[in-house]
């Protein structure tokens, strides 16, 4: 992308026709991507972000850099109310707004107003900036007992499937999202290099497309094998994945194959998303139904981190295998039971009576 520098304080006069006015606020959205690149954000995002500038910009009907914050009210509000937007999408799109303002402002307020006599203001702040996506409803997964009872069914039902190859990956993936926290684009895209048996007590998983902070691209991270899933792994290339063809000894086939051949490479196919979320949206339908249309991967990633806690895992150790970046976002994936307070109360009390008595 060929971008023009901007203008500077040197200009000789100010900017006065609807072409230059035009060219100038161009430039400057290519000087806030050319620096997003540059800070590491990968290319969709960044095409991402020139596309909400430029629908902010048809919006308000005049120049970038006279938006005002009541001007972010109205956008957010008719990307909710009127376009239907889902909360992620919104946040998103205030967030790309703000931080091209915190650019313009730090990089460029002196060289607006002498260009066009407009003094910039943040239009993003304190009382429309959407703070989370999912604020609203908490995402609360299951209890202990019907993620269990979910399972065993499923794990019981295996070997009678009609198609039980696809059920069996299904199965596996599910239990990735429950065991490990795993996204599930970071299943999908596991090769079977990405098994690491050697490395630890239990082996682990090489994580190679983990979700970067602000669209930077993947982030890598092994995560051990603990919670049974060395198991599961053990079960699933020892008895199962070489059924799906004669590719289960390459290291970068897909460890979750779909049925289907690549024919360019003579493997089996990746299985995508969708079939997976459709596996696990089948299986909960027949063996939880109550939570049928509820039970996502994702909210099987909240059950993952609750449980772990629940069992004396601390936080921090929780953070690393979700592939967290804040210890805040871990903490909004912990759901505790209503007497946890009680219950660590008591703890407490236990371990000050035993310093006493020794």
């Amino acid at each position: 992308m060929g971008l023009a520098v901007v203008r500077s304080l040197g200009t000789a006069r100010r900017l006065q026709s609807v072409e230059e006015l035009e060219e100038f606020e161009q430039e400057l959205v290519d000087q806030y991507l050319l620096a997003a690149s540059a800070a590491g954000m990968h290319d969709s995002t960044v095409r991402n972000e020139r596309s909400v500038l430029f629908e902010f910009i048809r919006f308000i009907g005049r120049p970038i850099w006279a938006a005002q914050p009541h001007d972010a009210d109205a956008f957010l509000a008719h990307q909710r109310k009127e376009l239907g937007r889902a909360r992620l999408t919104v946040q998103q799109k205030a967030w790309a707004i703000g931080h091209f303002f915190d650019f313009v402002l730090t990089r460029y307020q002196g060289d607006v107003h002498a260009l066009t006599g407009c003094v910039v203001s943040q239009p993003i702040d304190d009382f429309n900036r959407p703070a989370k996506a999912d604020y609203g409803t908490p995402r609360i997964p299951p209890s202990d007992e019907e993620v269990e009872g979910l399972f065993a069914g499923w794990r019981q039902w295996l070997p009678g499937a009609r198609k039980y190859l696809p059920a069996a990956r299904d199965y596996l993936a599910a239990s990735l999202w429950r065991r490990a926290g795993l996204r599930i684009a970071e299943t999908y895209r596991l090769d079977i290099r990405d098994w690491r048996r050697d490395l630890g007590e239990h082996g682990k998983i090489h994580v190679r497309f983990g979700k970067g902070s602000r669209g930077r691209g993947p982030k890598s991270r092994l995560i051990p094998a603990i919670n049974e899933v060395d198991v599961l792994l053990e079960w699933w290339l020892s008895d199962v994945r070489h059924q799906f063809g004669q590719d289960w000894s390459d290291p970068e086939a897909p460890l979750l194959p779909s049925e289907r051949r690549d024919r360019l490479t003579g493997r089996c196919g990746r299985a995508g998303d969708q079939a997976l979320r459709d596996g696990l949206a089948a299986a909960v339908a027949r063996w939880l139904p109550s939570w049928q249309s509820r039970l996502t991967p994702h909210t099987l990633r909240h059950f993952c981190a609750s449980s772990l806690y629940g069992r004396g895992m601390d936080l921090k150790a929780i953070q690393e295998l979700l592939g967290h970046e804040w210890l805040s976002t871990t903490t909004g994936y912990i759901h505790v039971h209503a007497d946890h307070i009680e219950r660590a109360w008591e703890r407490a009390n236990q371990r000050t009576a035993q310093r006493l008595g020794q």
